[in-house]
Formats: C-alpha cells, sequence, structure tokens
C-alpha cells in the first residue's frame, strides 16, 4: 500500500523546519538587514547604538565589539551566536534574554533565515 502525503501535510511539515533548515538567501538578508537592523548595527568601527556584528556567527553573544557597553542580561547569558541562538534572539529578544536592550525582533521565520544567512557572510 503506498502512502501519499497531500500538499497540506507538506506545507504543514515547512512551517516546523528549524530556520537553518528552510532556504536562505543572504541577497535578501543584505536588504532586510539594510531596511531593519543597519539603523543600529555596522560591521565595522562605524558609531552604531548596537554592537558591531562583525563576525558575529560562532561568537561568543559577549565581547565581539569591544567598544560597546553590554547589557548586563546579555553579558550573563553565557550565548555563543550560533544560527539556532540567532534565530530564537531574532524572533524574541527579550524572551531568549530577558532584560536584554534589544528591542527589535523578527517574526517572519524566512526573514529571520535570510538575515542569518547575510550575517554569516560579514
Amino acid at each position: 500500500m503506498k502512502t501519499h502525503l497531500g500538499l497540506s501535510a507538506i506545507a504543514l511539515s515547512l512551517l516546523v523546519l528549524p530556520s537553518s533548515v528552510r532556504a536562505q538567501d543572504a541577497a535578501a538578508g543584505e536588504k532586510l538587514f539594510q531596511s531593519r537592523c543597519g539603523t543600529c548595527h555596522a560591521f565595522d568601527a562605524t558609531k552604531k547604538p548596537g554592537p558591531s556584528l562583525a563576525h558575529i556567527v560562532g561568537a561568543k553573544a559577549v565581547g565581539n565589539d569591544p567598544a560597546f557597553k553590554y547589557s548586563k542580561a546579555l553579558a550573563s547569558s553565557g550565548l555563543t551566536w550560533d544560527e539556532a541562538t540567532l534565530d530564537k534572539y531574532l524572533a524574541a529578544p527579550t524572551k531568549l534574554v530577558p532584560g536584554t536592550s534589544m528591542p527589535v525582533s523578527v517574526p517572519n521565520p524566512t526573514e529571520r533565515a535570510n538575515i542569518i544567512a547575510y550575517l554569516k557572510t560579514k
């Protein structure tokens, strides 16, 4: 007996995939970064309200930008910015790190995946 997955089952399975499994588009992520993140973050020593995000993927949550004063909550989090942690943080920063000073979330999982893909190139 053959079993066939209906389109609704396939669509449902896509909703529960972690963002690291979803298609990632760094070019789309760059545009999203510029419009949603670039006001506060850069990849160089440019003075912005948030820390530099240069080489952020794989880095410890605190210390990547020695010129930035991190919140006590983030400083004590012990996080490393791997793809899964970035995905959770971008989805709901204050849920993952209560007391963080990061006010912006990216609720759309595809947009998060694309931003993370772009961050991986920097």
